[in-house]
């Protein structure tokens, strides 16, 4: 029997999907993480030319690539709620940006602890990490904007445009180190081939897929928030067991 998954698209609906699907995210997002941590710090061999600091490449990377792939998920539902109106999808695009500006500001983060001791200094003005704090600016303006503004929808797509316009970021990001010369290095740190030891491998995918599970459960659990601060009014909300609580 086919699922009709449309049928999803609305909040009413969404929302029981979303609280049933949080605690499977959630656990598998903890038990990744314990595992991913424990590999990367733990079982993966010391490199040869960076010695323990390397380490932070387990929480460093992760972060990264999904600081940059919230972004855009975020941009693409801010997309759809301006073009087809839809309800759903603005909130799901207030839900992604905190988390976003979480895994860019870890980034940054973990990105001036990694510098230290490899370049001798914490900051530069480089092109990976300029773009990469331009896109903090962006989710931090994103989340401002839309709670400037009173009315929701009209929120929604303030914001969405803004998401939008801000989505030429991401590229800049990526290949930054092809356009510019900048402190980061090529993608020397690849998944193929020998260019990384395999515990190393599977201590960075193991944490990419914990922040991917993380996101989707803190969205979520976000979202259903959204949901029942717009529709409180409605009579389906009224009738929920935890609001009649």
């Amino acid at each position: 029997m086919a699922i009709n998954w449309f049928k999803y698209s609305s909040p009413t609906t969404f929302y029981g999907l979303a609280g049933k699907m949080i605690p499977w995210f959630a656990v598998s997002a903890a038990i990744l993480f314990a595992i991913g941590l424990y590999i990367g710090f733990v079982v993966a061999p010391v490199d040869a030319q960076q010695g323990e600091f390397y380490r932070i490449i387990f929480i460093h990377v992760p972060a990264s690539m999904m600081s940059m792939f919230l972004y855009m998920v975020m941009a693409a539902y801010a997309a759809l709620g301006l073009v087809f109106n839809t309800r759903l999808s603005g909130m799901m695009a207030s839900a992604l940006a905190p988390t976003g500006a979480l895994f860019t500001l870890i980034s940054l983060w973990t990105g001036a602890l990694w510098g230290k001791p490899m370049w001798g200094t914490w900051w530069m003005w480089d092109a990976r990490m300029t773009s990469e704090l331009i896109l903090l600016f962006l989710y931090l303006g994103f989340i401002a904007l839309h709670a400037s503004i009173d009315d929701s929808r009209r929120a929604d797509r303030a914001a969405a445009l803004l998401a939008i316009v801000g989505s030429v970021n991401v590229p800049i990001i990526y290949f930054s180190v092809k356009w510019w010369n900048t402190l980061h290095q090529g993608a020397t740190i690849k998944f193929t081939g020998t260019s990384m030891q395999i515990a190393m491998q599977q201590a960075m995918f193991t944490m990419l897929l914990a922040c991917w599970l993380y996101s989707i459960a803190v969205v979520l659990a976000r979202v259903r928030s959204i949901i029942l601060s717009r529709e409180r009014n409605t009579v389906w909300i009224n009738e929920l067991p935890e609001v009649k609580q």
